[in-house]
């Protein structure tokens, strides 16, 4: 994080100082330029900035010829009361907000009479859910039912391969969740009035993420820096007291029906062994199908949510970078470029960029055998030649009626179809962008390599999409032109399918205790329950439902 001092002292901490956004700068200023920009803005001495520092820094390339750099500083000065007073009328000019993570509880079941929490999944909701709960002295047990980050690594690369599939150990499941092997984006637009998110970031930082992710716009750290981290944060819960269990599947929820009320009271293993627990965090990833049948089974209230379905497609990652960013393309505080794209189609249907990756490559993310399904990964350079992204159109449960979990069934078809028209040995069906909006199977590849392994089978990919589905993205590629310069590229290439944007069901949970809507003591929580999307969200969903977890047990300790 850039920061200037101009002299020794004690200094506050950042919520004591004041918080100055909106300054601009050109892309190449020099060092001098911020503090001076500073100055100029608050109208002072140099003498009476004691320091600051940046908070974010964004940019603004709507100008591609002068793309202008974004900053909010916090300031240090020898007179923050007088600066806000004279400037009253800036408003951009505020007291730093206080953003400093506190804990809700501590000290909570000290004599160890209560059951310890229990956190299914590792991915980013149940490893911060898990660190945090470990922070507060609650020592919880982890299970996850995938490998250690590593080991599935291991799978992972030798599904890719070798086409050969684990079906524990993948994309989806195993430590760190399947944000592991993504662009390990940071950056999210749900409220966080807590600032939850800074507390995500401040873990990650102390993990090993590089510093930078306190203060860029649009933060991401990449596979390989993901794996270390996740280590490094398990290693920090263990030191704490809390116990993981890795290759351990939960099969059933045993659950207690008194006077009405639905109280979970432990969980079964696999293995046959029965863990006691009155609270559980549901943290299992849009993923773990097997689980969310057994929930419904056993009466914990599930309902059929909205999701996407759509493809991978490949651009030259030099064309975004020339279209985004013009004679500054290249640039290394810009680094490779991204884009953020929506079409609302004549039949109803929105159309949209999900998961877009700079500079990555398309992955084989299956998680069940005969099965097809794409996801989206980068490193930290993101130096790879191609960019991905999803390209997805918005369904409902209209679309798949049936109950809670039609939706998993509809999934499941698409993948099969998709596994089938590859060539059924976990090659990925594929076609070039201009063929498909012609309605005409592909037969060979132009100036853009796929980056899916396996590898890809060109075809005819209308075949496995629903029609409106296939009418909705055949408009809107055309009308992405008109956002992105090029972007209705012929040779573009399509890789299907992407089935597992979001979970297709939502497991109710009340706002006030974050519990289920009608079973005490279980905790649905993150991406899997539908309430989070990505990395950060999933975090700050985690940490939630991990003070929501130790408030019930400070209040029980009470009783």
């Amino acid at each position: 994080m850039e920061v200037f001092d101009c002299r020794a002292a004690a200094h506050r901490t950042p919520n004591e100082m004041l918080r100055l956004n909106e300054v601009k700068l050109p892309l190449d200023h020099d060092e001098a330029a911020l503090p001076a920009a500073i100055l100029a803005r608050l109208g002072i001495a140099a003498d009476a900035l004691v320091r600051f520092t940046v908070h974010k820094r964004s940019y603004d390339a709507r100008k591609k010829a002068s793309i202008v750099l974004i900053y909010a500083v916090d300031v240090e000065t020898t007179d923050d009361a007088g600066i806000l007073a004279r400037n009253k009328r800036d408003v951009h000019l505020m007291p730093s907000p206080d953003m400093a993570y506190k804990y809700v509880a501590e000290n909570v079941n000290a004599d160890g009479r209560q059951p310890r929490p229990v956190v299914i999944g590792m991915g980013p909701c149940g490893l911060f859910s898990a660190l945090i709960l470990a922070q507060m002295g609650l020592r919880p047990i982890i299970l996850e039912r995938g490998k250690t980050v590593r080991e599935r690594t291991k799978d992972t690369f030798g599904f890719w391969r070798k086409r050969e599939l684990n079906p524990e150990s993948n994309v989806q499941f195993g430590e760190g969740g399947a944000g592991t092997f993504s662009d390990g984006k940071l950056y999210s637009q749900i409220k966080d009035p807590k600032h939850l998110g800074r507390k995500v970031l401040t873990e990650f930082v102390k993990a090993g993420a590089p510093p930078e992710i306190m203060y860029v716009s649009k933060p991401h750290i990449g596979t390989f820096r993901l794996v270390k981290m996740v280590e490094a944060m398990r290693e920090e819960i263990v030191a704490l007291g809390g116990e993981i269990r890795f290759e351990q599947r939960v099969t059933d929820f045993e659950i207690e029906e008194k006077d009405g009320v639905r109280q979970l009271r432990g969980l079964l293993l696999a293995t046959g062994e029965r863990i006691a627990t009155n609270h559980v965090v549901l943290a299992v990833g849009h993923s773990a199908r097997d689980t969310f049948q057994t929930l419904y089974e056993r009466g914990v209230f599930v309902e059929a949510k909205p999701f996407s379905i759509g493809f991978r497609v490949e651009h030259p990652q030099s064309m975004i970078d020339t279209c985004r960013f013009g004679p500054n393309a290249g640039h290394p505080i810009l680094g490779a470029a991204d884009y953020k794209l929506v079409h609302h189609a004549k039949n109803g249907r929105a159309v949209y960029s999900f998961c877009m990756c700079p500079g990555g490559t398309v992955v084989a993310a299956a998680s069940e055998p005969g099965r097809v399904v794409t996801n989206g990964m980068s490193q930290y350079s993101r130096a790879e030649r191609n960019a991905n992204s999803a390209i997805v159109v918005s369904i409902s449960p209209d679309d798949y009626p049936g109950g809670p979990l039609a939706g998993i069934e509809f999934q499941r078809r698409l993948e099969e179809a998709a596994y089938a028209l590859g060539g059924s040995d976990y090659s990925a069906p594929g076609q070039l962008m201009g063929d498909f909006v012609a309605g005409k199977a592909s037969t060979e590849f132009g100036e853009v390599v796929p980056s899916y392994k396996p590898g890809v089978h060109l075809t005819d990919l209308a075949q496995i999409l629903p029609e409106y589905a296939v009418e909705a993205l055949r408009e809107a590629f055309p009308a992405f032109d008109k956002q992105v310069r090029g972007y209705f590229r012929h040779d573009a290439v399509l890789t299907g399918l992407e089935t597992r944007t979001s979970s297709p069901i939502r497991i109710k949970r009340r706002d006030d205790d974050l519990q289920s809507l009608n079973t005490r003591g279980l905790f649905p929580a993150g991406e899997g329950a539908g309430y989070a999307g990505g990395i950060l969200s999933a975090g700050v969903d985690g940490i939630k439902v991990a003070e929501a977890v130790a408030l019930s047990m400070a209040a029980a300790d009470k009783r």
